[in-house]
């Protein structure tokens, strides 16, 4: 598998926007809807095939029937960086290497993509939401016609009291000298190489 992209989440999607503009110094394109979760965000492309997501809950979209993905029903506090996606060319061939609890998967469509993606039923990845999401494009990937950033993502740093547990969980489906796993309460922070020099998002 490989890492297709990151998400930011906000209370709203203007929070998730906001922080992600000011953290980067870039402006997101557009993005769009996702009935089956009732949520919505905004897109820019980042350097070496991957984009960067800003999400949050639609207020103008039906409730789902179930939990919504990465954990957002219970989302609290101000915007950040949230979860990050992998991508998989076979998913079902590649999901028995997830946690069990991670190898639900779901049809998506927004607009004209589609794709498979693991969400458990409850909305929350393992490991505290630490965990990657993992996607198959049924369509080509969309991170080369989105607007273009220039910035490149250096660094996807991990932190979990179970480290060791998650280092091991992911060292079967990645192998990726970006992603580090570190020792300490769960958090996430993702560095960045921009035309302003070096950001985070946190």
């Amino acid at each position: 598998m490989i890492l297709d992209h990151l998400a930011v989440a906000g209370k709203t999607l203007a929070e998730a926007v906001a922080y992600t503009e000011d953290a980067l110094g870039i402006a997101l394109g557009p993005g769009g809807q996702h009935a089956r979760y009732g949520t919505h965000n905004r897109l820019i492309g980042l350097e070496d095939g991957l984009y960067l997501e800003a999400i949050a809950i639609d207020p103008d979209a039906q409730p789902p029937e179930q939990p919504r993905w990465f954990d957002l029903d219970r989302f609290e506090g101000p915007a950040r960086l949230n979860n990050w996606i992998l991508r998989s060319e076979n998913l079902e061939i590649e999901k028995p290497l997830l946690p069990p609890h991670a190898q639900r998967h779901v049809q998506m469509q927004r607009g004209d993509l589609s794709w498979l993606m693991t969400v458990p039923s409850d909305g929350l990845l393992p490991y505290d939401n630490l965990f990657p999401a993992v996607l198959q494009w049924q369509a080509e990937p969309p991170a080369a016609r989105l607007p273009q950033s220039r910035c490149r993502l250096a660094r996807l740093i991990l932190s979990h009291p179970q480290a060791k547990d998650l280092q091991a969980a992911l060292d079967r489906i990645l192998a990726d000298p970006r992603v580090a796993v570190e020792q300490g309460k769960p958090a996430m922070m993702a560095e960045f190489e921009t035309p302003h020099g070096p950001r985070v998002l946190r």
